[in-house]
């Protein structure tokens, strides 16, 4: 028969013939029932007694193991869950920091476009600007 934690009971272990306390040394007759009617109930039941204790003291024990262990479990299960939580808000404030540097990479290529046209024009102006002077130092001669 199994208990709570798995453990087989004791009834199980010796089968359910054998007494609940272990058999006592063997005696003469007349001593057994010297001792049979003197106090061999009240010695009986204090086996007995013992037997529950120490049974009860086991699952106790027993008991006392599993909770620890569930302890454990549900600890390392809470530490779990927050490591996913902090990876997951991590994972957040990197995506929050590639969707800005996206937005930075686009605003600096239209500035680049920007700066390409006006390159452009100043290179225009410098070579009108030097087509004038000749104009004007052939003009001046």
């Amino acid at each position: 028969m199994l208990c709570w934690a798995g453990e087989v009971s004791y009834s199980a272990r010796v089968g359910p013939w054998a007494p609940l306390y272990p058999a006592a040394p063997r005696r003469s007759s007349a001593k057994m029932a010297a001792a049979a009617a003197a106090g061999g109930a009240a010695d009986a039941q204090a086996r007995f007694g013992h037997s529950v204790k120490g049974l009860l003291t086991e699952k106790v024990t027993s008991c006392g193991t599993d909770v620890i262990a569930l302890t454990k479990q549900v600890l390392k299960g809470s530490r779990s869950a927050e490591l996913l939580g902090q990876a997951a808000r991590n994972m957040v404030m990197q995506e929050d920091a590639i969707l800005h540097s996206e937005d930075s990479l686009r605003k600096m290529a239209i500035i680049t476009t920007h700066l390409q046209y006006q390159q452009e024009a100043i290179q225009k102006n410098v070579e009108q600007s030097s087509n004038l002077q000749d104009q004007l130092n052939h003009l001046l001669k």
